[in-house]
Order: structure tokens, then C-alpha cells, then sequence
């Protein structure tokens, strides 16, 4: 849990992507989700008032295609603090509805003969790779062994 909240504080959150990553691996140690059920979730499966996460199977990835619901675990406030933000963030800014992604991929496009990010798309993620490598890279940056979504599950078992 230290290794986790280590690299947690050192994740920036100057762009728009930062604060997306950093508000994901708040939700992960929020809940322990598996991160292909992370990649396909929409807004419209948070319940910030009750403090949880349904899943429903008829859109989430989730395993064995089972229909449950997570509630949010009693860790540290500053992750739920963090994700908070993002999903006001999203509904208040971004002017996000239900049937948008929680954690939308990046939208690139060509600026000046160069690619770069322009905003969030309007779309899930297809797989969970961007997600692995959101979580390894902010555990790299804090100078930690770099570790995998799955592994807050374990963590949080424990």
C-alpha cells in the first residue's frame, strides 16, 4: 500500500491525460477492478453517492460475463478525492454523458505536420494495454519495480 500511494503522489497532473491517468489508478485502488472491465466501463456505471461501481456485463468487459456490483473500499481519501474530480471533470467540463467512457483514450490528431493529442474521445477502450502501461509507467516514475493493474487486486486482498 506505501509502494502504491508512493507512486500515486508522484503521477503530474498538468495535462488533461495525467489527470486521467492519475484519477484511473485512484479508481484501481478504489476497487480493484480488473482492468479489462476498467477499459470498457462508461460513466453511466459509477454511483458516486453510494460509492460504487456496477457492472453490467451487457456492456463491461467483466470476467466470465457476470453482472455485479463494486463498492468503493475504504483506503486512503486522497484516491477518492482524485476520482471524484476526474469524473466532475468529465461531467461538468468535458460535458460527458452516461454512455461515455470513464477513462477515455486520447484523441490524436495530425497538428502542424506533427501527431498530438487534441482531447479524449467519445469511446472505450478496445483492450486494457493503455491501462498496463499507465499504471507501470507511474510505479516507473516514482523509481519502483514496475507493477500491473492486477497486482492492486492482490494488494488489496491483502
Amino acid at each position: 500500500m506505501e509502494m502504491a500511494r508512493h507512486a500515486f503522489n508522484y503521477m503530474p497532473v498538468i495535462s488533461e491525460i495525467e489527470r486521467r491517468n492519475k484519477a484511473l489508478f485512484a479508481f484501481l485502488m478504489l476497487t480493484g477492478a480488473r482492468d479489462g472491465a476498467v477499459a470498457s466501463l462508461r460513466l453511466k456505471h459509477i454511483n458516486m453517492i453510494d460509492g460504487c461501481v456496477y457492472q453490467d456485463a451487457r456492456d463491461v468487459k467483466t470476467k466470465n460475463s457476470k453482472t455485479f456490483t463494486t463498492y468503493f473500499l475504504p483506503v486512503d481519501p486522497e484516491y477518492l478525492t482524485c476520482f471524484k474530480q476526474w469524473v466532475t471533470y468529465l461531467n461538468r467540463d468535458k460535458l460527458f454523458g452516461p454512455d461515455d467512457p470513464l477513462f477515455p483514450p486520447a484523441k490524436i490528431k495530425p497538428v502542424e505536420g506533427e501527431f498530438k493529442v487534441v482531447g479524449l474521445e467519445r469511446e472505450t477502450y478496445k483492450n486494457a494495454n493503455a491501462i498496463r502501461s499507465a499504471i507501470k509507467e507511474a510505479f516507473t516514475r516514482a523509481d519502483l519495480s514496475p507493477f500491473t493493474p492486477h497486482a492492486f487486486r492482490k494488494t488489496l486482498v491483502k
